[in-house]
């Protein structure tokens, strides 16, 4: 989760497919099955135990295509005055919809790849951190009990008489790694039909939380020049790291901004989070460059944010930086506005019992955002356990965002 700031890796490009029904990149591999009718938690378990590092996420793609292919066939054979369920796969991303026409869409999305294993898998039950009940094992918060949540969802009502909105199920490849492996990009970029609805649902954990919105994020890099010297006669060169140094306390200095949009309450923060300088100890560093990274809330434009940063830092722009400075944007992604004003949204947080605060970290739904889409996070799990070793969602979590995922995806849109 949260990938906006980590820096890109360098496989090979990503393989991609048109989304016709059966497309797979490569060569298919031997999918193991799964039982979307088993509960969540078991089905938690299942997705767990298999492995799905980011560029590596073809055999659960393929067992994830393969069972709701199945949810399809059935519906077809027990059901046969319903419209089909579609099964589109584009590379490693899979997409099921539902077709009946019922007013309004609901989009339910997951990532399927996980960060590397910490000596975490297989999955195993056993207490977790409260003393409860929890699926171990790599994946089983970040994002692998929201997957299993939306899964079962999905093969639960597909054909049920009481399924009030269609269904989007889309579980994608690439989420931990840098934005151009991500699967909901490659779909904005080539299947954009794919993404249409009212309001989208990632299985994130929050706690089983809504948490709406997401704040956006920028990061600049900030290098001074200076000029090299032994450091026996410093007096001949000119530190660049003593040139970054009001450039760090006047980020030290700004005052986080708090601001309340829908009653979800977002803070800022603007911080320098790497620095480099010198080539030896005896030496005056001729350069010294830093990253900094504001996290702002998502009643800013990026450009906004920039312009921010840009008065902050006070040493220029990139297009007119200070003598001895030089900037540019590393990183940039919009914030996105928690919607919560909009039927489809609010519906959700009364179904889930009108819990909701902020979500402070970049996720995706910036990017339904972005097509005009309210998108909130809600999933099982402790966003503070995701990338650990010991990576736990307690069981009774799993149930409870289960059940309100149900209910919400069977009530009626108020009118």
């Amino acid at each position: 989760m949260d990938n906006a700031s980590r820096p890109p890796t360098q496989p090979p490009a990503p393989t991609t497919t048109g989304a016709s029904p059966g497309t797979r990149p490569g060569t298919p591999t031997a999918a193991p099955a799964l039982d979307l009718t088993a509960s969540p938690v078991a089905l938690t378990r299942a997705l767990v135990d298999i492995p799905s590092e980011s560029h590596h996420e073809a055999a659960i793609a393929d067992a994830v295509e393969t069972a709701l292919r199945g949810v399809a066939d059935r519906q077809a054979a027990d059901h046969p005055d319903l419209p089909a369920v579609t099964v589109d796969r584009h590379g490693n991303t899979v997409v099921a919809r539902t077709h009946r026409g019922l007013g309004r869409r609901v989009i339910l999305a997951g990532h399927i790849d996980t960060v590397p294993a910490a000596d975490n898998l297989p999955s195993r039950s056993a207490p977790g951190a409260d003393g409860t009940e929890a699926v171990h094992g790599l994946g089983s918060v970040d994002m692998k009990s929201g997957d299993a949540v939306f899964l079962h969802a999905f093969a639960t009502l597909a054909a049920s008489p009481d399924l009030t909105a269609d269904l989007t199920l889309i579980q994608y490849e690439g989420e931990e790694v840098a934005t151009r492996f991500n699967g909901l990009q490659h779909l904005a970029d080539d299947r954009p039909d794919l993404l249409e609805g009212d309001v989208a649902i990632l299985g994130e954990p929050s706690g089983a939380v809504i948490e709406a919105g997401c704040q956006g994020t920028v990061r600049v890099k900030v290098t001074a020049h200076g000029r090299r010297a032994h450091s026996a006669r410093a007096w001949l060169g000119e530190n660049a790291v003593h040139a970054l140094g009001p450039v760090i306390s006047r980020v030290a200095a700004d005052e986080p901004r708090q601001v309340d949009i829908d009653g979800c309450g977002y803070r800022e923060g603007l911080n320098v989070v790497v620095a480099h300088a010198g080539v030896a100890t005896n030496t005056i560093p001729d350069e010294a460059w830093m990253f900094v990274n504001f996290r702002f809330a998502p009643d800013r434009s990026v450009e906004q944010a920039l312009d921010h940063v840009w008065e902050v830092l006070g040493v220029g722009t990139p297009e007119a930086p200070a003598d001895g400075f030089s900037l540019e944007v590393d990183d940039a992604a919009p914030g996105a506005l928690p919607g919560l004003d909009r039927p489809a949204a609010r519906a959700l947080v009364e179904a889930t019992g009108g819990r909701v605060r902020a979500k402070f970290g970049w996720t995706d739904v910036a990017r339904f955002a972005g097509l005009g889409m309210p998108a909130v996070n809600f999933g099982p799990g402790d966003p503070g356990l995701c990338h650990t070793p010991e990576e736990h969602c307690p069981v009774h979590m799993i149930e409870t965002v289960s059940d309100q995922i149900l209910r919400y995806l069977t009530t009626p849109e108020a009118s």
